[in-house]
């Protein structure tokens, strides 16, 4: 396991030693970089900085980035030893302005190359949502995970996978109205802003020299004049504290509990000829739907008035084939959970207690950047099991930092999926 953001051993083929993902497709005679590591920009602006720290300290060795702009503005960052180049074509930037009236997406093309999956959530692109996988099943399993999160505007996927409520697409015809984002040198940004610098210091150095010249030879000696100066009041505004982001986090226990309590509640829930599909809990709910097979949609509405639970909506698809359900649960009160361990650390502790308990864990680096610039950093993990979270709870709960985004559960072959976070220091 490498340090920082560099790429996981599970991102390399282990018995040819060949890496598992590339960085470039060729659609219609153009190159299109993908595979890029994507942050929030802070500054658009000035994003010299942003960029030089995520270079230094969250990819390394990464000296190329492109800028995506828009409602919510990022940086993507690569390394070119990787296979990058300056100035191609960023693919993540013309698909996201292509589709910029669809704020949230899934979708895998399929290349030449292989397997393009990109994934925007409320406009933004996500730190592991823009890959080449170059073998289909890995893009697939990657797809499907995501297909558990409620609410995509599109779910694109080729047609030979067969998944519903899912659509192909020309990806030529997208990428060829899409804003032509090129990749460029981070070294170079600093050279650029370097000579405006020195233009600007040679400039400004002249004329303080020609000012000193006048009022020392050329300009009359004046008698000065005294004038009572009031003293003034000066006022030191009090240094704004930045909270850090595990002074106040969601309770992951609560959390737990709760996703296991209300999936099991809506699992009870068996309307006679309708089969229930992925649960997701995330972001303070939990999600599911029912694909009708031999029933009637009265028959689905009387099962869930009879549930008595307090779903925050309930609603049928216009076609009547699918009842889609949300819940509430309870977060509980914030706490602070502040990190107790350093990056290498915890990767090998999380490693090896998954390794004795027979299990794997994809973990990778994420960062988070505060509105005044403070990049704090996290690892970001996912595993399946067989066990539910009442389970889990004690196991993962015991890390400091921790947070849970995501945990589904699949009521056909009875696995759950956790997917979280937990800070380092």
């Amino acid at each position: 396991m490498l340090e920082e953001a560099k790429l996981l051993d599970e991102d390399y083929d282990s018995d040819s030693g060949k890496r598992s993902w590339g960085t470039s497709i060729n659609v219609d005679g153009t190159v299109y970089a993908t595979s890029l590591f994507w942050q929030p920009l802070q500054n658009s602006s000035d994003p010299f900085q942003e960029v030089e720290e995520a270079s230094a300290g969250v990819l390394e060795g990464a000296d190329l980035f492109c800028i995506k702009s828009g409602k919510a503005p990022q940086f993507g960052i690569c390394v070119s030893h990787e296979g990058y180049h300056s100035g191609e074509t960023v693919g993540a930037v013309a698909l996201a302005t292509a589709l910029s009236n669809v704020s949230s997406y899934v979708a895998v093309f399929k290349t030449t190359e292989g397997w393009w999956y990109t994934c925007i959530r409320n406009d933004i692109i996500l730190s592991d949502g823009d890959m080449l996988f170059l073998s289909e099943e890995e893009a697939k399993s990657q797809f499907t995970s995501m297909l558990a999160v409620p609410d995509w505007g599109k779910k694109i996927a080729p047609k030979e996978w067969e998944i519903e409520d899912t659509e192909e697409m020309d990806l030529g015809e997208i990428l060829a109205r899409g804003a032509k984002s090129k990749l460029q040198k981070i070294k170079g940004l600093r050279g650029a802003k370097l000579f405006l610098v020195i233009g600007i210091s040679a400039v400004v150095g002249l004329w303080l020299v020609s000012s000193l010249i006048d009022r020392l030879f050329l300009t009359p000696t004046v008698a000065p004049v005294v004038v009572p100066v009031k003293p003034k009041i000066v006022q030191t505004a009090a240094p704004v504290v930045e909270a850090k982001p595990w002074e106040q986090m969601t309770n992951p226990k609560t959390v737990m509990i709760e996703c296991y309590k209300k999936a099991m509640d809506l699992v009870k829930i068996m309307p006679p000829g309708w089969d229930i599909g992925m649960i997701a809990c995330a972001q303070g709910s939990v999600a599911t739907s029912w694909r009708r097979s031999i029933g009637r949609l009265s028959w689905a509405k009387k099962a869930m008035e009879e549930s008595e639970l307090p779903f925050s909506g309930f609603s049928f698809s216009g076609d009547g084939e699918t009842l889609s359900a949300t819940l509430p649960i309870s977060t509980g009160e914030m706490i602070a959970s502040p990190p107790e361990k350093n990056m290498m650390d915890l990767q090998n502790q999380l490693n090896d207690e998954f390794q004795a308990l027979g299990l794997k864990i994809s973990q990778a680096v994420e960062v988070e950047t505060s509105a005044t610039g403070k990049i704090y950093r996290k690892i970001k993990f996912s595993f399946t099991s067989d066990y539910n979270p009442a389970t889990w709870n004690e196991m993962l709960t015991k890390y400091s930092g921790l947070q849970i985004n995501m945990i589904t559960y699949s009521p056909v072959d009875k696995t759950w999926h956790y997917e979280g976070a937990i800070y380092v220091l």
